[in-house]
């Protein structure tokens, strides 16, 4: 019987700007023998996420970056083939970040448990509501932005796997929902399928002048997470005490010069309004309660996502493009194998 072989993606240089093919190189390997306390897990599905780029810098942000010559990073989703820690057994389906690669050998310590297998949604679900992007917004809106009924809730990127969970998740709330987006296929998405109240077309429309008519009442809560010139416009438009969850820059993180600060920066301090970051693991003892709620909304309909999936592991260091292009739709995620029977 022929020994399955380890497909990986590995980091070869540092980019300068957007991230193009020959940043990375295809390696092959053997499978990886798990020694105690680790498992063996395939992988599934694999997630791409502006995050990718920052860990590719030769800086430290909230994590390490990669290093020259390693697997490139990333979240994934797979199934335990081999098992040599007690809590986990073959067949189990977890999620972790061991990367770009069809194979892993992985402390079990590392994983995020198992996924339930009786909580009946699909698979993509766990890459999207049920995972690291519906906590992201979960926690960045609701314990951040502290949402009230009857206020408005601007989104950016809302056509984006975070954005659009954002946005419903403020309606379940008694909000206003308003998302920004790049086309108007995305925008229809939001209003007619999302239940947004209003989308923006940053590309096409008079921004400021969509902002005062979707927003009549100012702007009591934003969930940036691009920066740049809608930023500024929304920042003109808040109201007292407004909250600013600042959860990405995707404007920027492409960039080879200095990137200026917002120029409406002022408008914080006269509306006494407050600006917070933050990284989703900062929330990572409370996983558990969001998933629950998460999932008990989308089997009540409350939510609804898109995959935009990406067939082989070859095509990763292509993909990722998509989210800096606007092309994706929903969570881009790229099928690795196929899914247990």
């Amino acid at each position: 019987m022929t020994r399955p072989v380890n497909q990986q993606w590995l980091l070869t240089q540092r980019p300068d700007g957007p991230i193009t093919s020959d940043l990375f190189a295809w390696h092959e390997e053997a499978v990886p023998e798990p020694t105690d306390g680790q498992v063996l897990v395939r992988t599934i599905y694999l997630s791409l996420d502006p995050a990718n780029r920052i860990w590719m810098n030769d800086e430290d942000s909230y994590m390490p970056p990669v290093g020259v010559g390693d697997v490139m990073r990333g979240l994934a989703l797979g199934v335990v083939e081999t098992s040599r820690d007690p809590g986990f057994a073959a067949g189990d389906l977890v999620q972790g970040a061991w990367g770009w690669q069809r194979y892993a050998a992985i402390d079990a310590k590392l994983l995020r448990g198992r996924i339930p297998p009786d909580e009946g949604v699909p698979l993509t679900a766990y890459m999207a509501v049920a995972g690291s992007i519906g906590f992201t917004a979960y926690f960045g809106l609701l314990d951040l932005g502290q949402p009230k009924p009857g206020e408005t809730v601007v989104v950016t990127a809302a056509a984006g796997a975070v954005g659009s969970m954002v946005g419903q998740i403020a309606k379940i709330k008694g909000c206003r929902a308003v998302g920004i987006a790049g086309s108007d296929a995305k925008c229809r998405w939001l209003t007619e399928e999302l239940g947004f109240d209003a989308a923006i077309n940053y590309r096409s429309d008079d921004v400021p002048a969509a902002l005062d008519a979707a927003c009549p009442d100012g702007i009591d809560v934003v969930f940036e997470n691009v920066g740049g010139p809608v930023f500024d416009h929304i920042l003109e438009r808040i109201n007292f005490h407004a909250r600013i969850a600042l959860c990405g820059l995707i404007a920027q993180y492409n960039a080879t010069d200095p990137v200026p600060g917002p120029y409406n920066f002022h408008r914080l301090l006269y509306k006494s309004a407050r600006v917070e970051g933050f990284i989703v693991v900062d929330f990572a003892a409370r996983f558990g309660e969001a998933r629950a709620e998460l999932v008990q909304w989308l089997r009540d309909g409350k939510l609804n996502y898109r995959v935009d999936v990406v067939d082989g592991l070859e095509n990763a260091p292509t993909a990722i493009n998509k989210l800096f292009d606007g092309s994706n739709s929903g969570k881009l995620i790229v099928k690795v194998s196929d899914e247990p029977a």
